[in-house]
């Protein structure tokens, strides 16, 4: 991603699968035998589509969403972002990951949160202060930029996240329950920015359990006993 991506919008070449994984297989140990979370999970998801994940809680959609943005690493199976493999250092410009633990800088304020992964590149501190503010605005915490995390509620921290993430215009957006802390009256902005980051090119990877999440889905994945038992039609 570089400054001329950032200033233009671009994320990638719709059609273009930008996110496939194959054979994912993930286990964890258990004092009454090992549990097989993943069990041969296989996907894609294009540039400029938005796909959601649904299932059960313990379905494994959570661990699925580590592993394929390099927070976790599968036992067997591959992903590829953009054509490269993953690793645990994955570059911001090609995924970013919303866990739903937010993993905020307590030490930085909103918008310095908002700003690093910017500022961690060569984009001009122009550009970083203009794309730092649009994104606080669209999602209502403009005003609270010079807070600290721990000054924020958990909604609030939520769309920070989730403005830091957007920042740099990934080619890869993984979201884990965006939604999960928000009000009628802000849950909106926030299913306008998955919208439109996936319309401006980008893929769209969301578990949730919100109905209007899946209503804004290209196609939804439902997650069951570690495999894909379902997917949906393109919309």
């Amino acid at each position: 991603m570089t400054a001329t991506d950032l200033a233009t919008g671009s994320t990638g070449t719709a059609g273009e699968h930008a996110l496939e994984a194959a054979g994912l297989r993930r286990r964890f140990p258990h004092p009454g035998g090992d549990v097989d979370v993943l069990r041969g999970v296989d996907l894609t998801v294009a540039a400029g589509e938005l796909v959601t994940v649904a299932g059960r809680s313990g379905s494994g959609k959570s661990t699925l969403l580590a592993v394929l943005s390099g927070f976790d690493t599968g036992d067997a199976g591959s992903v590829r972002i953009v054509g490269e493999p993953v690793t645990a250092d994955v570059p911001w410009q090609r995924c970013a990951l919303l866990p739903q633990a937010l993993g905020l800088v307590q030490e930085l304020t909103a918008g310095e949160n908002v700003a690093l992964p910017l500022r961690l590149t060569d984009v001009p501190a122009a550009a970083v202060q203009a794309r730092t503010t649009e994104l606080l605005e669209a999602l209502f915490v403009d005003g609270l930029a010079d807070r600290y995390p721990p000054e924020l509620s958990f909604g609030q921290q939520q769309r920070v996240a989730l403005a830091r993430a957007l920042a740099p215009r990934p080619a890869v957006l993984i979201a884990d329950e965006p939604t999960a802390h928000l009000d009628a009256g802000t849950a909106p902005a926030v299913l306008s920015q998955l919208r439109a980051h996936a319309d401006q090119g980008g893929a769209v990877l969301v578990a949730t359990h919100d109905d209007a999440v899946h209503a804004l889905a290209d196609r939804r994945l439902d997650l069951a006993h570690g495999v894909v038992a379902r997917a949906s039609l393109p919309r």
